[in-house]
């Protein structure tokens, strides 16, 4: 502990591959600070699946855990791949976080493997669009780099889960974080699109102001809410998304499919910003 795991794999079998996060220097994260990444044992780990696989048999999702289990090295992961495969007949899909990085350090050839071994299904952390705002954000990462990781994935045919953080580039940087997002992501192809809203645990706060290097303003509500409106208008892109921010961080809790849902998407965020619609209190915000 503590584990992570995204909101959608709730109810599905989770099996720790790896402890931590292999990058882990992501300024706005607290998820993996008390952790350092290792490789958990390859025995330990198949041992662990055929355990799980006979307290619950039909179990047919699994999510690899820590933060990035893609980060193992190939041959490690089909391994896994192979036992979950053997222990659990009802096997449909397996997910995992993944990094940029991380996508990007495997050939297309490798992703096939991975994906004819049913793991179909990467959630990645594109946060901001902007070179400028992810060199803040120490994300490791540039445009290019996340749309290169996107593309080769979509090769592949493994579906991605992207996430983008709301307010990330403060007041001074709103206009270039969301413009720049857009652009990332009407030019690679995503499945899934959620945002979250900046959140900075007690812990990292310090930190990040920092490493942001110079005086970082908040967004309130309503500048929030105004990016997730332009964000949601600007976005085109090369295949529909099913569009979420139901994440317990975010003001607003959204949901459609882009482009055909974009009028109503924006009709919600607009009685928002006219305090028709209610905000989620603040109290019930968090990661």
């Amino acid at each position: 502990m503590p584990l992570y795991r995204p909101p959608a794999e709730a109810h599905n079998l989770i099996i720790q591959a790896t402890l931590g996060c292999s990058f882990n220097r992501c300024s706005f994260c607290s998820m993996y600070r008390s952790k350092q990444y290792r490789e958990r044992d390859l025995e330990t780990v198949l041992a662990e699946i055929r355990r799980a696989a006979r307290e619950w048999p039909d179990a047919h999702r699994v999510f690899l855990a820590d933060g990035d289990a893609l980060a193992l090295p190939t041959g490690h992961l089909i391994k896994i791949l192979h036992e979950l495969a053997d222990s659990l007949p009802k096997l449909t899909r397996v997910s995992c976080y993944a990094t940029p990085g991380n996508v990007r350090r495997n050939s297309v050839e490798e992703l096939q493997q991975l994906r004819q071994l049913k793991l179909s299904l990467l959630y990645l952390g594109i946060e901001s669009g902007s070179d400028f705002v992810l060199k803040k954000i120490s994300k490791g990462a540039t445009q290019r780099s996340i749309i290169e990781s996107l593309n080769k994935a979509s090769t592949a045919s493994i579906k991605i889960s992207a996430t983008v953080i709301l307010g990330l580039g403060g007041i001074t940087y709103s206009e270039e974080h969301t413009a720049a997002t857009i652009a990332l992501l009407n030019s690679a192809p995503v499945t899934y699109l959620s945002t979250l809203q900046l959140y900075l645990d007690e812990s990292i706060e310090s930190g990040f102001y920092r490493e942001f290097g110079e005086p970082f303003e908040a967004l309130d509500d309503h500048a929030i809410l105004k990016e997730q409106e332009r964000l949601v208008g600007g976005l085109n892109p090369p295949q529909p998304i099913v569009f979420r921010s139901n994440h317990a961080s975010n003001a607003l809790a959204l949901a459609g499919n882009l482009p055909c849902d974009r009028e109503l998407l924006l009709s919600q965020i607009r009685e928002a910003l006219e305090g028709v619609r209610p905000l989620r209190p603040q109290l019930l915000r968090g990661l």
